[in-house]
């Protein structure tokens, strides 16, 4: 098809294989299905129903004959269902990520990659709660005929992987041959793991622990702040109004960077290096590189993110605790786990540290569960899940070659 934005087709200037080529899905588009109604509403873990409920997804490779090669990717905080190939609806509707651009686990997964689409069906969907495609506080309440803003309801990281597998049985899967995901999609892993499982049999955790840590939920906490009090936020009424909580998204935004890089990669990448000036202005302007990059990085956050998206993800994030599974014990929690396990932590990620991934590993030891655990040598941060691709997209690989190959 043609190229709806002029997309570069040189992988020297993208980064990421053109959609010409050999190892790359091609151009992708969403679909979306809904899965919650009257009939057969989502219940909550919040207590409550929700209906209705669409999920915006996509699929890469074929589902074999015996639906037994499916893998269900999951996206961290500020993700989509976009996450290989080219997204081939630019300029579809009035939606700022309707564009032509790479997946963003487009390194993963495609023909010869890590999630081998010539062998596996990859599947990623949008969480509920955000703002690219799925339902979310920017949606229409069909009570109202208005978004819903914060009149949406708190949801959580079980309600996601409770609609998740309402997507599997709408698409026909009954086991997964595996599940994957970062941050915030590890923790979603865990979660499909436990919930259910006996619908996965190999679970990749990437740089994701059972809990965020004290540190973790004062980062959210300051970074919902942010936006609750910005002037434009009017309490979340503020789709179709001429000014935006941009400025507090754009601080929660950097905030959240900063959580990502680590000190190593932050003095590599910036030190105290000036930003187009050889000396210190003696102002309140940018003098410094970092602070250029986080304000680069909040004001294009702003032009794709929804505000109250944000603080719905963020706050699923802060309530996840697996060990509820064990009534606050996540060595009884893991003695439902079945399946093969992959955990990979990074040693420089002070988000979710390697003593935090340790203790998911640990608890499966504990119950004699298969699990394999990696600390793997990165001063990227927590952004190393997404970076340190040759390592991981090795182990991945092999862990889901031999998970496909053991007949459990």
């Amino acid at each position: 098809m043609s190229d709806p934005l002029n997309v570069l087709s040189d992988k020297r200037q993208t980064g990421h294989d053109p959609p010409d080529d050999p190892r790359s899905v091609g151009w992708t588009r969403p679909q979306r299905v809904v899965l919650a109604d009257e009939r057969n509403p989502l219940p909550l873990d919040g207590g409550g129903t929700l209906q209705p409920v669409t999920v915006e997804f996509e699929t890469y490779g074929e589902l074999s004959p015996a639906r037994d090669n499916a893998v269900l990717i999951f996206h961290a905080l500020s993700g989509d269902a976009h996450a290989a190939g080219w997204c081939a609806a630019a300029g579809e509707g009035n939606r700022p990520w309707r564009k032509a651009r790479p997946g963003w686990w487009d390194t993963a997964i495609g023909p010869g990659k890590a999630f081998d689409t010539s062998r596996y069906q990859v599947i990623c969907a949008n969480v509920m709660g955000s703002c690219y495609g799925t339902t979310g506080p920017s949606s229409i309440n069909p009570a109202t005929g208005q978004p819903y803003a914060l009149s949406f309801p708190v949801v959580t990281v079980g309600d996601w992987v409770r609609l998740q597998v309402r997507l599997l049985d709408h698409l026909g899967i009954e086991r997964l041959l595996g599940a994957a995901g970062g941050s915030l999609g590890g923790q979603q892993v865990i979660e499909l793991g436990l919930a259910y499982p006996e619908r996965v049999k190999g679970l990749i955790v990437l740089a994701a622990s059972p809990r965020l840590s004290a540190q973790g939920l004062a980062f959210n906490t300051v970074a919902r702040h942010a936006i609750a009090t910005d002037p434009h936020f009017h309490g979340g009424n503020y789709y179709g109004q001429s000014e935006q909580p941009d400025r507090g998204l754009g601080i929660a935004r950097m905030i959240g960077h900063i959580t990502y890089l680590s000190e190593t990669s932050m003095q590599a990448k910036f030190g105290r290096r000036l930003q187009d000036r050889e000396r210190l202005g003696y102002t309140f302007d940018v003098d410094f590189q970092v602070e250029s990059y986080l304000g680069h990085q909040a004001q294009a956050f702003g032009e794709r993110f929804d505000a109250n998206s944000y603080l719905y993800i963020t706050k699923a994030m802060d309530y996840y605790d697996a060990a509820n599974w064990g009534e606050g014990d996540l060595r009884a929690a893991c003695r439902r786990a079945q399946g093969s396990w992959l955990v990979t932590s990074f040693t420089s990620d002070w988000l979710y540290p390697p003593w935090a991934c340790r203790e998911l590993v640990d608890a499966l030891c504990a119950n004699h569960r298969r699990v394999t655990y990696i600390d793997i040598e990165s001063s990227y941060g927590h952004d190393a899940f997404l970076l340190e691709v040759e390592t991981t997209e090795q182990l991945m690989r092999d862990f889901l070659a031999g998970v496909a190959g053991s007949g459990r």
